[in-house]
């Protein structure tokens, strides 16, 4: 009996080794395999401003309207909705989406006005806008993955729904690093009215090093504490500052691989630097008053006039260096839908004749700028929003509801084909179906744009080599120049 208990715990014993060793086998060659994909992604140097191959945008403005700014309102123009105003939608006469069951086909309330040599119709709210069409390309056929605004915002600015991934401007941050390094690669710009929805997750760093994630500026927040006290001379500063970088090299050096003490130490470095550049860059007061009527900055309206001083913002901090720009129309939504933001639930008319207004000129401004100075040669502008509208209305009232089935977003500047509008949805507007266009598509454009292959720009985090694009993606190349 002895004998025959020993027999089997030898046997056990075997069995326990040889799992082992083919368990490390495993893991062996994973990380052969980890090794291969790793090196061919960084052939490249990260953060030293090489790239995959000869770009054609160095720099990025993501203009980004929370609350699902309605494409078939704005951007996509539905003759359809007006032939069949007030009729059933066929097929989903009863559709129920998010906050309940839909009514029947609405037109929009304002008409569409062709502009440019393209004759491109957009919604007649929006006339400086239209000036723009012909360098402009629209993609018409965007999907989400998502019809709540949280995650949907989300989405749209990192390729996953979850929290805890990087922006596509810490991506950009990470692959280019920055050109001046007095000021942050990454910014993002706040709307006065608020944060969008889900807040700094949409301009986090998520997984990647801690530096990576956007610094927080805007024209309605001056950044605080940058003014050195008179009883400090500058001697006494630069000694501190001597002093104190000592310590946080000796203090950081013991403690390898923590990515958000490098970070920090990263970033009161740079605030140092800031002193100086901030409020250079933040000071409006320089641009001439014609540049401050063009963009409207001194507008009766308060929120356009602030919104203004922010695209005017963008314009200064672009052309300092800064290589990402998220700036944002809107905010997160409130106790009464469409308020501050886009989400026109209950009364489309009303919230998009107060919206359109706050976005129209100091947005056209702001491209025209860039035209006017040479700029748009060598920057990408985006427009996003996380998804679009339905076609009818919601029932019981004068409003859309969600639909992350179709939606417009689009692109201009450096290496964009302007005047084209790629894809389109049904002849409704209520899903897209011509050339349905993901999100991971978008950014794997934008990165094209960039000069890297987005199949490439990885970073290895908890078992994968994770990208924007997660494990999709097409470069859209009918709208590149």
């Amino acid at each position: 009996m002895e004998s025959h208990k020993e027999n089997e715990i030898e046997i056990a014993r075997r069995s326990f080794l040889g799992n082992v060793s083919a368990g490390l086998a495993g893991i062996g060659v994973m990380q052969l395999l980890r090794g291969s994909s790793t090196s061919r992604a960084q052939d490249w140097k990260a953060g030293q401003g090489q790239t995959h191959f000869v770009p054609k945008a160095k720099r990025v403005v993501q203009i980004f309207c929370p609350g699902a700014a309605s494409h078939v309102d704005l951007w996509e123009h539905k003759p359809e909705l007006a032939r069949y105003h007030g009729k059933p939608l066929p097929g989903e006469e009863n559709y129920v989406s998010f906050q309940g069951k839909n009514g029947n086909l609405m037109q929009s309330p304002w008409p569409f006005v062709p502009g440019g040599e393209s004759g491109k119709e957009i919604t007649s709210l929006l006339p400086q806008m239209r000036q723009h069409v012909d360098d402009i390309a629209f993609v018409h056929s965007m999907k989400s993955e998502s019809n709540t605004h949280g995650p949907g915002c989300i989405f749209m600015n990192t390729g996953h729904p979850t929290e805890g991934f990087p922006a596509a401007g810490a991506w950009t941050s990470y692959a280019l690093g920055s050109e001046n390094e007095n000021l942050p690669a990454y910014v993002a710009i706040p709307d006065i009215r608020g944060e969008p929805p889900n807040g700094k997750a949409n301009w986090a760093n998520g997984f990647l090093p801690a530096r990576h994630q956007a610094i927080v500026m805007s024209n309605q927040q001056p950044i605080r504490n940058l003014q050195r006290p008179d009883f400090v001379t500058e001697q006494t500063e630069a000694a501190s500052r001597s002093l104190l970088d000592r310590l946080n090299q000796s203090y950081a050096e013991s403690r390898p691989g923590e990515s958000v003490l490098q970070a920090r130490i990263a970033a009161y470095e740079l605030a140092g630097r800031m002193q100086m550049s901030a409020p250079e860059v933040s000071d409006l007061s320089q641009e001439s008053e014609t540049t401050h009527d063009f963009y409207g900055t001194r507008d009766s309206n308060s929120l356009k006039a602030a919104y203004a001083r922010n695209c005017l913002f963008t314009r200064r901090l672009l052309e300092r260096g800064v290589r990402y720009v998220s700036l944002y129309c809107a905010s997160r939504a409130s106790g009464v839908d469409g308020l501050l933001n886009w989400d026109a639930h209950k009364t489309l008319k009303s919230d998009y004749e107060r919206h359109c207004p706050v976005f129209d000129q100091p947005t056209a401004a702001l491209l025209s700028d860039l035209k006017t100075r040479g700029m748009l040669d060598d920057t990408l502008i985006l427009w996003t929003t996380e998804f679009g509208r339905m076609p009818t209305h919601q029932q019981g009232t004068a409003g859309r509801d969600h639909n992350p089935d179709g939606f417009t977003c689009w692109m201009m500047g450096a290496g964009v084909k302007g005047g084209v509008s790629y894809g389109a949805t049904d002849p409704f507007g209520r899903r897209a179906e011509v050339n349905p266009t993901t999100v991971w598509d978008f950014y794997a454009t934008v990165l094209h744009l960039l000069g890297f292959d987005h199949e490439q720009l990885t970073w290895y985090y908890n078992g994968l080599d994770r990208r924007i694009t997660d494990v999709h993606g097409h470069v859209i190349s009918d709208i590149l120049a």
